[in-house]
């Protein structure tokens, strides 16, 4: 990768996120050894900035440091996936309830959109991947809590190690979509214990799937 791609404004993290979309590329599996010279070459940068970003994705869960040995992309094990689910569970449930009671008509709209995106996806795994979680951002986004947001996005960063495991299972896909549609049709019945519950499924769900 040419240095030119790399800006001076935050070396670090412009290698953070190369780093990161490798990651969830599955460029750099789960459990591998990350080679530290090899990418400072590759990059065509120092190992100071590689050992900060590091440091910044080590933060987020997705790499281990290991003691005399380096780092490594995290592997996740089934305790992280239940304590992982059951947080998002907790925390995009909550939102919801907000959404519903407090969202403007142009907001449910905007979801609506975004399930409807959902509903032509179906035949396109990735597809589906990308669209469902613009329609968790955009509820989140609604709901308006800058603290749950971030809370949500560290938890969805380690999600994304274990990412494709759950749509994988033969029908879930089409579980998933009729999730969607009870979280949809509660948002817009404005009802706020359905909507959370909605969410809460969705995820319980998902988790069975992804495990």
């Amino acid at each position: 990768m040419a240095t030119a791609s790399l800006t001076p404004r935050a070396l670090y993290q412009e290698v953070a996120e190369l780093l990161r979309q490798r990651i969830f590329n599955r460029e750099l599996t789960p459990g591998s050894w990350i080679d530290e010279l090899k990418l400072a070459e590759e990059y065509g940068i120092s190992r100071t900035p590689l050992r900060e970003a590091l440091k910044v994705l080590a933060t987020e869960g997705l790499v281990t440091m290991k003691l005399r040995r380096g780092a490594y992309v995290t592997e996740v094990s089934e305790r992280d996936l239940t304590d992982v689910y059951h947080l998002l569970s907790l925390l995009e449930s909550d939102a919801a309830g907000v959404v519903a009671a407090q969202a403007s008509d142009v907001q449910l709209k905007d979801l609506q959109t975004l399930h409807r995106e959902l509903e032509k996806s179906v035949s396109n795994r990735e597809r589906f991947f990308q669209v469902n979680e613009r329609f968790h951002m955009r509820l989140l986004e609604i709901a308006d809590n800058r603290w749950r947001d971030q809370m949500v996005a560290d938890l969805r960063k380690v999600m994304k190690l274990n990412r494709h495991n759950s749509l994988l299972k033969s029908g879930r896909i089409q579980e998933s979509l009729a999730e969607h549609q009870a979280i949809m049709n509660a948002l817009l019945a404005r009802d706020v214990k359905a909507s959370a519950d909605a969410v809460q499924t969705h995820f319980n769900n998902g988790l069975q799937a992804a495990a």
